[in-house]
């Protein structure tokens, strides 16, 4: 239709000059509006699940995934993320478990402000956290990650993870996904302003994982915790260091956050509370399971044996405290060999 009304225009009253001029507006108009209407592709087919802006202060945001664990159901938007809004530009904690998730993530901070996504801090490299970032560096933002996912990147985990995730979470992961190095490595903790806003960044590992980090952002009293803190839910545990992360669980509660955005589940406004149904969780594994270790009573044995009915009725349960446990009860065979308990 555009064409149509175009090339009478191209006729002689415009003369030769004038006609190539227009034609070259034309046609970069066009390749403009195909490379615009490609970006979506690269990341993968948009999504339809609902991204849902909610609004904790002023000046911070978040988005909350969708209960359980990662599915074609929820187009892996099972995982939280936010962003700060200063007077020089975005800060971002994590960015979501697909490319696609990324994009219409950055499409919500665009319908907020205008400012640039300057940096993308990601809690850690689990697949549900930072596939997205993708989408954010290839908008300008500069990727902040912990030392310690040098390990991680290292390994081929990253590489089969996201073999996996082509095949389960196809067409929002395709084969344009790739997995986004750090652009900034953190040794330690970290503070930093930017538009007049302080932000500290915690590193809190080895706990849910080797490179966890949190940040605070000091004005606003709220802290992006990662999966340091699972509210409302059963926690995913993995290979996880419980009792260092019961230690920083024990830190955190003492900080006494304004407002605390978990990982996983909503954004928590009684942070003793979502911080202690964590700790609990956590420690209630490591007594039971250390309990069975010390009496060599077999897995399967200790875990039928177990009282879970304070833990069973949350979500996530059964997705995840089968495995939370036996992975536990390893640690604690581990623990008890090394001579730590």
């Amino acid at each position: 239709m555009t064409g149509a009304v175009l090339r009478p225009a191209l006729g002689p009253a415009l003369g030769p000059a004038g006609a190539r001029s227009v034609a070259l507006a034309f046609f970069a108009m066009l390749v403009t509006g195909a490379l615009q209407a490609s970006e979506p592709a690269r990341h993968g087919a948009p999504v339809t699940v609902d991204l849902r802006l909610q609004q904790l202060t002023e000046r911070v945001w978040w988005v909350e995934g969708e209960q359980g664990v990662v599915s074609h159901e929820n187009q892996g938007f099972n995982s939280n993320a936010g962003f700060v809004v200063t007077d020089d530009g975005v800060v971002v904690f994590d960015a979501l478990g697909t490319p696609a998730l990324g994009a219409a993530l950055l499409d919500r901070i665009r319908s907020i402000t205008d400012k640039r996504v300057r940096r993308v801090i990601v809690s850690h490299y689990h697949s549900d956290h930072f596939y997205g970032v993708q989408a954010l560096k290839a908008a300008g933002a500069a990727v902040w990650a912990h030392a310690r996912v040098r390990d991680y990147l290292a390994t081929d985990a990253p590489a089969e993870r996201l073999a996996e995730r082509r095949q389960s979470l196809a067409p929002w992961v395709t084969e344009e996904a790739r997995i986004v190095e750090p652009d900034v490595y953190l040794d330690g903790d970290t503070a930093f302003r930017l538009g007049g806003i302080g932000f500290r960044i915690h590193a809190a590992g080895p706990a849910h994982t080797a490179e966890d980090l949190m940040m605070l952002v000091e004005e606003d009293g709220v802290l992006f915790a990662g999966d340091l803190i699972f509210a409302g839910r059963v926690p995913y545990v993995g290979d996880a260091d419980s009792r260092a992360w019961l230690t920083a669980l024990d830190a955190l509660a003492e900080s006494r956050p304004r407002f605390v955005v978990t990982g996983h589940g909503p954004a928590s406004r009684d942070a003793t509370a979502d911080i202690a149904l964590t700790h609990d969780y956590l420690l209630y594994l490591r007594e039971q399971m250390g309990m069975a270790v010390d009496d060599f009573v077999p897995f399967d044995e200790a875990y039928d044996a177990t009282d879970w009915s304070r833990f069973e009725q949350l979500p996530a349960f059964d997705e995840a405290n089968r495995r939370n446990a036996y992975n536990t009860y390893l640690l604690m065979e581990n623990e008890s060999l090394a001579g730590r308990r």
